[in-house]
């Protein structure tokens, strides 16, 4: 342990600093964060370590379990090379060359720049390895066959970088990066066909069944039945520490989002993302997507 611990202070030490002084992992562990990486790679109610697994989560294709992301060598991500790291994070592909699931948000992570998953992994390198084993998914059949992702990929896999609109105001442009990418938004409040791909016409417009089955809300600015009638501080208030205009908290797998991601945002960040949601279109939720 103490030798892990001495590594650790090394890592730190020789890490670069940027022109601001902020070195690579104190930048990998902002981007960890806003990217929510620890509520679902931690156990919190077996009360383990953090990044060292996750509990149970449960979709409509079964339940699974997020692996262990400490740099242990045998249990974690310790034997990975950056390449390895930033293909699993970009492309959903293991070390091993076989598909991940997409209840890993890939799908979201493709559009991160190589920069930011490189911080990122310098960050989840400096941790203390933690020796917990990965648990194994509990899928329905047909959906545990690996080499059908290759299929649903070809169908539902739009591969980075994020493309945005040049004409953009900067933080506008923050905002689609931290809505598109990092927070992936769009994996639990865009709603999905029975294969589990998301329905683009619907892009944001809330989710009958989202994160563990909870209903999303719509995160477009319609008036009705979106957020059209927020102001930006009430969306940079509600990022920041969850409560709505009507005085109500957020619960659920949001509260974890606030509490683990967008809580640990910057002020600039929850403002563009604000910016962002306000100047999307507006799309009118059904009746049958409950909020």
């Amino acid at each position: 342990m103490l030798l892990q611990w001495v590594l650790a202070c090394a890592v730190a030490v020789w890490t670069p600093a940027s022109a601001s002084g902020e070195t690579t992992i104190e930048r990998g562990a902002y981007l960890t964060a806003a990217s929510g990486c620890v509520a679902c790679h931690t156990d919190a109610k077996a009360k383990s370590p953090p990044f060292a697994g996750g509990g149970p989560m449960k979709t409509p294709f079964g339940t699974f379990y997020a692996p262990n992301i400490t740099p242990h060598p045998e249990h974690g991500i310790g034997g990975w090379s950056e390449a390895d790291f930033v293909r699993a994070l970009r492309e959903g592909i293991s070390p091993g060359g076989y598909n991940y699931f997409p209840v890993f948000p890939y799908t979201s992570y493709t559009n991160m720049t190589l920069e930011d998953a490189r911080a990122i992994k310098a960050y989840l390198f400096s941790l203390v390895p933690v020796a917990r084993p990965d648990r194994a998914h509990d899928i329905r059949f047909p959906f545990a066959w690996r080499f059908a992702q290759t299929l649903w990929k070809l169908l539902y896999f739009e591969p980075g970088p994020l493309r945005i609109e040049p004409n953009q105001p900067p933080r506008r442009k923050r905002g689609a990066y931290l809505v598109r990418a990092l927070v992936h938004c769009p994996e639990c409040h865009t709603p999905r066909n029975p294969l589990g791909g998301m329905d683009r016409a619907r892009w944001l417009a809330g989710a009958p069944s989202g994160a563990q089955g909870d209903a999303t809300p719509n995160i477009t600015p319609d008036e009705e039945t979106g957020i059209g009638r927020w102001s930006a501080k009430e969306i940079v208030d509600y990022l920041e520490i969850g409560i709505g205009p009507d005085g109500d908290f957020a619960g659920s797998s949001m509260a974890e989002v606030i509490v683990h991601s967008t809580g640990k945002l910057s002020a600039e960040d929850r403002a563009a993302i604000a910016a962002y949601l306000r100047a999307l279109p507006a799309i009118r939720r059904k009746k049958s997507s409950s909020r």
